[in-house]
Formats: structure tokens, C-alpha cells, sequence
């Protein structure tokens, strides 16, 4: 058999070939394939569901990652977005949807808008949610994201089973029609809402210790020769994104603190109650976050303390202690109803 390149291009074609398929499995499917085994899902973490599928679909389809990450660096720019860096173990679950389909380049690179890695913890509220992808100008004034009113429905009546998304006063249709909920909006808020950081196991928690997550301008000022938790900053990063930065809150959606008699009230036990253990009962505005699992009751204390004397608000400070016992005795009986 004639093995000359030059003159049996066959010979040539096959060399080609092989070493094409030799070289994909030893850079690429053999690495991922030993990635894949050594790095099972993290305790608690859940396969997504059918409807948070088709909302990770509409995620990429819609080209959200070209703006937004799902990856935490190991820096402090980063330690606003997520408890901890990520790590391999956080995209175990990460599946491909067919044999011939890849899974979605979800982690991104862009940094334009924040990063989603833990964004169903730090905000798991559906109302913010619709309100964003609605028109992000009406919970975040300054903010560049594109609008999605197509994963809406305008109607001129809302009926029984529809679910109406109530926008701020000039946010909302200029035809005074009613926008409400759809499939694709439920699919693509059901996905954010997963996105979700679980807690690492002992062994690998040491790998990061040696990590700083608390830059100096959140972690600290100095105040009278004594270092203190700045809860404005923290405040920032926590509770801006609902009440605003001038603590107006958002018509229809999230409650005003200026003036708030909850939040100037002189025992600061339902506030603080609130921020803990979060607002699931009915009322005017939804439901509110728990903040008592991801912050620390000095960070608690700080950012109630920040609240009640900003804006013209004038109630005493509110101390770790107080926080504490508040977080030991749990939720009140009543609101858990």
C-alpha cells in the first residue's frame, strides 16, 4: 500500500482524521469527561425543573449572558455578586439538553450588568423580577439593561387566573391596557430564582481562606477611634435594589422607608423581624426577602441602624444584641399564618 502523503490522498485524509479525533479526546472530552466525575453536585443543590429549563432556554436565547455572568471570582470586586468564589461542583448540574446540543456558554465574560451566579438569594422576589424584565428603569433608575415587554401580554381586562404585573406610574403601557404575566415571563423569573450558591462542604471550604470577601469601604469606618460596619454601603448591596438609594421604595411594589412608622417605630423589634425572617404574609406590596440566612446580625443591626436615621428618620440605633436574641426566638407565631 502506498503511505505517501504526497501522492495518496486518502493516506493523508485518514492521518488527518485521526489525529484530529486523538487530539479532540486527550485536550478536550477525556479532561472534561475527569472534571465531570471529580466534581460531583454540591450538597443541596437541585436539578432544575422542567420550567426553569425552558427559562434557561429563553436566557440564552434572549442573550442575557452577553451582559451578565454566573461566575464569582476570588476578588473583592466580585464579593457583592455571591458568598464565595465558584467552583467547578456549581455547574455539575449543568446538562446538556440533547446528545448534539452543548449546554449554553451561561458563564460569560461581560461584566456590563452584575453577575447572576447567587441572584436567587439576593433577590427571589417575583414582583422586582417583572418589574426588571418589564422595564429595568422602573426599579433601577440609572440602569442600561434592554427592556422585554414581549415576554408579556397587554390586555384591556385582567381576568381570574391571569396575574398582573402593577407598574409604578409611567412605566406601564401608554394605551392604559394592563400588562400581565405569560409562560415565557414565568419560565425565564422561575430560572433567576434558581440561581442559587449552595453552602461548600468542610473540605473544601479551606481553599478559601485565605480569601478577604469584606472590602474596607463595607467592612468598616472608623468612628470615633472604634472600627464599625458601614451600613449605608451595606445597605447598598443588600436593600437598594427594592427600596432605592433614597429609600423611596417603588409605588405598588416596595414599601417607602422615609417616614415608614415600621421603621422609626422606638422598639425595633418588628423591623428587625422583617429583615430576618422576611414578609411572606399578605399585604399591599408582596412578599420580602429573608435577610437573616446570608447576613450576620452586626450587618443587621448595621443596615437597620442605617435606615432609621437616614431620610429624615430619626430612631435610635439598633445593636448586634438586639438582633441576636430577635434571631434566637425566632419568627413570630402570627406571621407564620
Amino acid at each position: 500500500m502506498n503511505f505517501n502523503f504526497h501522492t495518496n490522498h486518502k493516506v493523508l485524509l485518514a492521518a488527518i482524521t485521526i489525529g484530529f479525533l486523538t487530539l479532540s479526546l486527550l485536550i478536550a472530552v477525556f479532561p472534561a469527561y475527569r472534571l465531570q466525575e471529580n466534581n460531583p453536585a454540591l450538597p443541596g443543590a437541585i436539578r432544575l425543573t422542567d420550567v426553569e429549563l425552558k427559562g434557561k432556554a429563553l436566557y440564552i436565547s434572549e442573550g442575557c449572558q452577553a451582559c451578565h455572568t454566573q461566575q464569582v471570582r476570588s476578588n473583592v470586586m466580585d464579593q457583592a455578586w455571591g458568598s464565595r468564589p465558584s467552583v467547578p461542583a456549581d455547574y455539575a448540574n449543568n446538562v446538556r439538553p440533547g446528545v448534539f446540543r452543548n449546554t449554553g456558554s451561561i458563564l460569560g465574560s461581560e461584566r456590563t450588568g452584575p453577575d447572576l451566579t447567587n441572584i436567587g438569594l439576593r433577590q427571589n422576589n417575583e414582583t422586582w423580577h417583572n418589574l426588571h424584565l418589564y422595564n429595568p428603569r422602573s426599579v433601577v433608575e440609572a440602569s442600561i439593561m434592554p427592556a422585554y415587554p414581549w415576554l408579556f401580554r397587554e390586555v384591556d381586562e385582567v381576568l381570574v387566573g391571569q396575574s398582573e404585573v402593577l407598574l409604578p406610574e409611567g412605566f406601564g403601557p401608554r394605551n392604559g391596557k394592563h400588562v400581565i404575566e405569560t409562560t415565557k415571563s414565568r419560565a425565564l423569573v422561575a430560572y433567576l430564582k434558581s440561581l442559587k450558591q449552595q453552602e461548600l462542604p468542610s473540605y473544601l471550604k479551606v481553599e478559601f481562606d485565605a480569601y478577604d470577601w469584606q472590602s474596607p469601604p463595607v467592612k468598616t469606618q472608623e468612628i470615633e477611634g472604634t472600627l464599625k460596619l458601614n451600613g449605608q454601603k451595606l445597605y447598598s448591596a443588600s436593600c437598594e435594589v427594592c427600596h432605592q438609594s433614597n429609600g423611596s421604595g417603588v409605588p405598588n411594589a416596595f414599601p417607602s422607608l422615609k417616614g415608614s412608622p415600621i421603621v422609626n417605630k422606638e422598639d425595633p423589634t418588628e423591623l428587625i423581624s422583617i429583615v430576618l425572617f422576611g414578609l411572606d404574609r399578605d399585604n399591599e406590596f408582596g412578599a420580602m426577602l429573608a435577610f437573616g440566612p446570608q447576613l450576620s446580625d452586626e450587618k443587621i443591626a448595621a443596615i437597620v441602624s442605617f435606615e432609621r436615621s437616614s431620610w429624615n428618620n430619626a430612631a435610635p440605633e439598633v445593636t448586634a444584641e438586639q438582633v441576636r436574641a430577635i434571631r434566637e426566638r425566632g419568627m413570630p407565631i402570627d406571621w407564620q399564618k
